[in-house]
């Protein structure tokens, strides 16, 4: 055996009995290894690794479909929850379970649709592996809070009011609205019974308005006026029960809001966008090392 000069700063070598040229397997495994945490984490281009490292955009692709995924190693114990779905266009998207005092995702997986469904399936999994949820923080997607309706359920304030803003708008003409908005922005000032006497006291200075009926001239049926003022205080009414559980449980410190996941989805869609055009199974093995490693 002998050496055979070098290609991108590795030593390669001949052997002389079959001519074969070869070079340091470790090292390539460490340039493997190197070309996807640039490419994860460097927000490196396929293209751009290729004209970094002198190769084809194709030898580039198969280095990184060859790469390890990282692996964490994760302590089965009480924690307290935060679920939610996020989703690339139509049909595909991840399921993720989140600790936000361990700043770690215990669980994630491919789904198409977020339904009750994937959210049992995603706890079932989560408590074969030993943890125990002791309280769960989710945005309020429907039949969602079955699922967990043996243990305290937080409806995530900020979803609950981003609900009051998309059905009565940023800027309300009507005053019912206006008052109701009022209230739903002082949320994370208040506290149960206080913001049930504030909407109770809204329901009963604007009930006979919220009664309001508008008839359609050509069918002849009729339907409320200001069904929006209605479906966003009848969204506060229903989760009301669960929009304080945080301070009913002040031992367990439980979030009041989904950020600490809405935040890694944030950042995961961005390293994610950056390869567009992304095969499925590529997309995921990135999802993957991104939700591996939240702290990155």
């Amino acid at each position: 055996m002998i050496r055979k000069g070098k290609q991108l700063g590795r030593q390669r070598f001949q052997c002389k009995d079959c001519n074969k040229n070869f070079q340091n397997k470790s090292r390539k495994g460490k340039l493997r290894s190197k070309l996807w945490e640039q490419y994860v984490w460097g927000k490196q281009t396929v293209k751009q690794l290729a004209d970094k490292y002198h190769h084809s955009i194709k030898w580039i692709r198969q280095e990184l479909d060859q790469a390890e995924v990282s692996t964490q190693v994760l302590h089965p114990q009480p924690v307290v929850g935060i679920a939610d779905c996020t989703f690339w266009g139509r049909g595909y998207g991840a399921i993720i379970f989140r600790s936000q005092a361990l700043k770690q995702n215990l669980y994630w997986r491919e789904i198409a649709t977020e339904t009750s469904l994937v959210y049992g399936q995603g706890r079932r999994r989560l408590e074969a592996t030993g943890f125990t949820l002791q309280a769960i923080v989710v945005d309020g997607k429907g039949g969602v809070k079955g699922v967990f309706a043996d243990i305290p359920i937080q409806h995530c304030q900020f979803h609950q009011m981003q609900t009051i803003t998309h059905y009565l708008t940023t800027k309300p003409k009507l005053e019912a609205s206006q008052e109701l908005q009022s209230i739903s922005l002082e949320l994370t000032r208040l506290d149960e019974e206080t913001l049930t006497k504030l909407l109770a006291d809204w329901h009963e200075k604007w009930k006979y308005f919220l009664k309001e009926r508008t008839i359609n001239s050509e069918t002849g049926k009729w339907f409320y006026t200001h069904k929006r003022t209605r479906s966003a205080y009848r969204s506060l009414k229903t989760n009301l029960p669960y929009l304080f559980t945080y301070q009913k449980y002040p031992e367990l410190n439980i979030p009041n809001t989904t950020n600490s996941l809405d935040g890694s989805f944030n950042n995961l869609k961005k390293l994610v966008g950056i390869h567009s055009g992304l095969r499925k199974q590529r997309r995921w093995r990135v999802i993957q090392e991104v939700l591996t490693n939240p702290k990155h």
